[in-house]
């Protein structure tokens, strides 16, 4: 090969494609042919079920009664080897020491904390002994367990990952403990003793006063919800003079923001010129465009942090399975958290796993007409397919039940219409120009979020094991 021969080197990388290229344009513009197929799109039950209110000012306002009682949350810990601390910050997330936030004292009580691992059967504590300090689960899986009126033992609840009792041991020095708690699994706990709380108080002015004022809300009166109570009197006879009341409100409501979902679509002008018969190349780029970017926002409606479904589901809605694989008994405790719950929702795997639990028990699923389409259902309530939920590597995921509708107080869906260069309800496709390439440019926008209006509105089963059994 002689030098003339030998090809010029590249001194600059090819740009990166903007848009779709003629040869691939022509696939379209010859033979007899289908539409772009795309494998992502999915049934989207969750966005065809949830009821969309409009959000006209870009954010939707939550008001609600007055509550006395705070919320009890997730812990979280930090591992290093065999040794396992609680993080201080997050002992924010227990109901006495909800909204205090001096770091130095949080982490004098993470310090107290003290380890303990257990196996597989241990009763961690006995009911009726003496409750003198607070557990918090940093990995396994427990049961409460209560003595039956007519003799045996009555299941209470699981507890798992993130989860802790005996609260009222920080507080009461007499406490006693109202439920047997054996562990299901091994696993480690953290402790903190009552003695321990007493010592950090006493040395912590701020925490004292934060402690004192939780007490004071807690000997207001309240309903079940822990909410300020409405006095009515009712059974009197004669002249019997009747309570002054008055509902009061929460004074910081909950607002959700409009997110938002973009991208923008490149096409070329040579594209969208030459090859649109018999199909529109900008209509299908467009088409396929628009389902990506509503499995994105059935995705964020899931599994988003600030407004998720997963996220938001108020702790005392949180469930644990019994033994691991969904069973009737454990959907049947999901169902009746809540009156009117309109649907479930599941991963198919999760749907699969039911459906081997019920089988199991000598029981089939029901099914039920949802649009002039068949779907199973659990006491009527349809199971609806989401492939948003996620699954963990150890194979456990989650099932999710909802209330919806506004008139129900239940979840919504927030969207604002009437955009400009509105493509479908809450969807804007915007032209934004051609550039020196010659490629035409769309800018397409979603705004949505979703809003629970009251806690027992959505309610989530948790650690969900669906991966079959060994045979």
């Amino acid at each position: 090969m002689t030098v003339d021969s030998i090809p010029e080197a590249r001194t600059t990388a090819d740009p990166p494609q903007q848009s779709l290229n003629t040869a691939a344009a022509r696939n379209l513009a010859t033979t007899t042919k289908s539409a772009p197929q795309m494998q992502e799109i999915t049934s989207r039950w969750l966005l065809r079920m949830l009821p969309w209110v409009e959000a006209k000012g870009g954010a939707y306002r939550v008001n609600r009664r007055l509550r006395h009682t705070v919320g009890d949350g997730h812990i979280e810990f930090v591992q290093e080897g065999a040794t396992v601390r609680v993080i201080p910050r997050e002992l924010g997330e227990l109901a006495l020491l909800r909204g205090f936030e001096d770091t130095d004292v949080l982490t004098a009580l993470a310090d107290r904390c003290t380890q303990r691992d257990f196996s597989a059967g241990e009763v961690l504590v006995e009911r009726g002994s003496p409750a003198d300090r607070i557990h918090l689960i940093a990995h396994g899986r427990v049961s409460q367990t209560s003595e039956g009126r007519y003799g045996g033992e009555n299941a209470v609840g699981v507890l798992a990952d993130g989860d802790h009792f005996a609260d009222h041991a920080l507080l009461d020095s007499e406490a006693r403990h109202a439920y047997t708690v054996t562990a299901e699994t091994s696993g480690t706990l953290l402790t903190l003793s009552h003695a321990d709380f007493a010592a950090v108080r006493a040395s912590a002015p701020h925490l004292h006063a934060h402690v004192e004022e939780f007490t004071s809300r807690a000997r207001q009166r309240q309903n079940k919800h822990g909410e300020a109570e409405i006095a009515v009197s009712a059974g009197h006879v004669g002249e019997a003079e009747l309570p002054g009341t008055f509902v009061d409100y929460e004074l910081e409501p909950r607002e959700y923001e409009l997110s938002v979902a973009q991208t923008v679509l490149r096409i070329h002008t040579r594209v969208a010129d030459l090859y649109n018969g018999p199909m529109n190349q900008s209509e299908e780029q467009l088409r396929l465009t628009v389902e990506a970017l509503r499995e994105r926002q059935e995705h964020e409606l899931i599994n988003n942090r600030e407004f998720g479904l997963l996220h938001n589901a108020d702790f005392k809605q949180r469930i644990q399975p019994r033994s691991g694989p969904p069973t009737p008994d454990d959907m049947d405790d999901l169902l009746c958290r809540r009156r009117g719950t309109k649907l479930f929702l599941a991963h198919p795997r999760t749907i699969a796993a039911i459906g081997r639990g019920l089988n199991a028990c000598g029981l089939y699923p029901d099914h039920v007409d949802l649009g002039g389409q068949s779907v199973p259902a659990w006491r009527g309530v349809p199971i609806l397919p989401c492939n948003k939920i996620p699954i963990s590597r150890e194979q456990t995921s989650s099932i999710i039940a909802m209330r919806t509708g506004e008139e129900n107080q239940g979840v919504i869906g927030l969207r604002q219409t009437g955009l400009p260069d509105e493509y479908e309800p809450g969807l804007s496709v915007r032209f934004t120009g051609i550039n020196e390439q010659a490629i035409i440019s769309y800018l397409v926008t979603t705004y949505y979020s979703a809003a629970v209006l009251l806690p027992d509105a959505l309610g989530v089963m948790e650690n969900v094991q669906i991966a079959p059994r060994p045979r």
